[in-house]
């Protein structure tokens, strides 16, 4: 059998995707429409279901572009994979599906677009920027954001937080306001982390093919500072949003997830140079990433 049919068509085109991974964006999408109803009462269903359609099809752009990205570099022969980390693995096992993976992230580019276009033509421009630069991000990400250590490490908390949490808040209510932009750091600094703290197994392979994070720039052990440093953020996030009367009080729902968000620091700090011994703990990263802004979210929602 040849190399591009060792999968099922079906299995080439959700590889990239990373199906598993799309999780997140239901998180904070649901971040977002709390942050909506919040401010703004009960928000249309199908509009809310729409968002998440339009935030889905960008988590999915970033994800093949990424993929076929990875490939055409040679960084996926290289990467050692985790189950958190390394890519899906579906093109070095089938490299003639390597166009399908560029055309999947394509479309759901396109599809990110005009859902984008919709609530523009539904709310206004207003949100016109937020949506453009969000797309633009998607699009450079890993051709050219990941050269830069503070632009990588900080883009995927814009795309999850900011653009993701604000702009369905400003789909379902046409106004961008001080809840969701205060709710929207919480998955700034958990999604920057997530991406942080996936990069130390692939610190080798990431450097031979010209990528500079910070892992690669100052070492795995200082990155973990940063890493414990966003997590510190998060919460101090909540509770100063809480103190200055911009989320309300349930919204603290958020540290239930304080205590393992202290062990996952811990063992990122410990064991930053063992990656054997720090994937349970990037696996505890992936469960703080899920949890707590939905726990926020829920907050929002009784509140």
């Amino acid at each position: 059998m040849s190399q591009s049919g060792t999968l099922s068509r079906a299995q080439a085109l959700t590889g990239p995707m990373r199906l598993p991974f799309l999780l997140l964006t239901p998180a904070c999408v649901l971040l977002g429409v709390g942050a909506a109803a919040y401010d703004a009462g009960a928000p249309s269903l199908l509009q809310a279901l729409l968002a998440l359609v339009g935030a889905l099809a960008a988590h999915i752009a970033v994800n093949a572009l990424n993929e076929y990205s990875d490939f055409r570099s040679g960084l996926d022969l290289r990467t050692r994979p985790t189950p958190f980390s390394g890519g899906s693995g579906t093109l070095p096992r089938s490299p003639g599906h390597a166009p399908q993976a560029l055309a999947t992230g394509l479309v759901s580019l396109a599809i990110t677009g005009l859902v984008g276009l919709y609530f523009v033509l539904l709310r206004g421009s207003a949100l016109l920027p937020l949506g453009l630069t969000g797309m633009l991000t998607i699009a450079v990400y890993t051709l050219w954001l990941t050269r830069s250590p503070v632009l990588c490490l900080v883009a995927p908390g814009l795309g999850f937080g900011t653009f993701m949490v604000m702009g369905t808040a400003f789909a379902l209510t046409g106004t961008y306001t001080s809840t969701a932009l205060v709710a929207s750091l919480v998955p700034f600094f958990l999604v920057s982390d997530l991406l942080l703290l996936n990069q130390f197994p692939d610190v080798d392979a990431d450097r031979a093919i010209g990528r500079n994070h910070f892992p690669i720039r100052i070492g795995r052990r200082k990155s973990s500072w940063i890493y414990t440093a966003f997590l510190a953020l998060t919460y101090l996030t909540l509770i100063l949003g809480v103190l200055a009367g911009i989320l309300p009080p349930l919204s603290l729902l958020g540290l239930l997830t304080l205590p393992l968000a202290v062990r996952t620091a811990r063992g990122a700090m410990q064991f930053a140079d063992q990656v054997d011994r720090l994937i349970p703990f990037m696996g505890q990263n992936v469960i703080l990433d899920l949890v707590t802004p939905v726990l926020v979210a829920i907050g929002l929602f009784l509140s």
